[in-house]
């Protein structure tokens, strides 16, 4: 079993601020500080692929997503995904949605790992490229909260990286 850390950015570039995940996801890949077991993709749509790296064994997955809710556009929201929360739903081979994705892993032999979401409240998901003016704010303010899941909630003291 790997013990490396996926954090996934997911979500439709087509459709405004539902590209939140991959551009989080893009901020996070051109740091140089991130721990040496975390692999950040950008999944867009691919909810299969994603599935599939899952299978390969994975000790944690941050889920970087546009999450609709009450909150105002650009707030940032984490939650741990507990197994109430995992679909039972079919895998859609040409969409995402995460839970459902989750929970076809037991059907395809693998079990979800500990799961943690890191969601942003969007203020439009119509047709349209970029995201609005609150949600790139936000891209920065969600990367410092993929780390801070990572550190306090995945890696252990010996996991942490010695500086010399």
């Amino acid at each position: 079993m790997s013990t490396s850390i996926l954090v996934a950015g997911i979500g439709n570039l087509f459709l405004s601020d539902d590209g939140f995940g991959p551009e989080v996801a893009r901020y996070l890949a051109s740091r140089d500080d991130l721990p040496d077991d975390v692999q950040v993709v950008d999944y867009g749509i691919r909810g299969m692929h994603l599935a599939y790296d899952l299978l390969d064994g994975r000790r944690a997955l941050v889920i970087v997503d546009a999450v609709p809710g009450q909150g105002a556009p650009g707030e940032i929201t984490v939650m741990q995904v507990g197994d109430d929360d995992i679909g039972t739903g079919q895998l859609d081979a040409h969409g995402m949605d995460p839970f459902a994705m989750l929970g076809s892993l037991r059907y395809m032999g693998g079990s979800p790992p500990t799961t943690f979401v890191v969601g942003c409240q969007p203020a439009s998901v119509e047709e349209g490229l970029g995201l609005s003016p609150q949600v790139e704010a936000a891209v920065p303010v969600a990367a410092e909260a993929v780390l801070r899941v990572i550190h306090e909630h995945v890696l252990t003291d010996a996991d942490a990286p010695r500086r010399s």
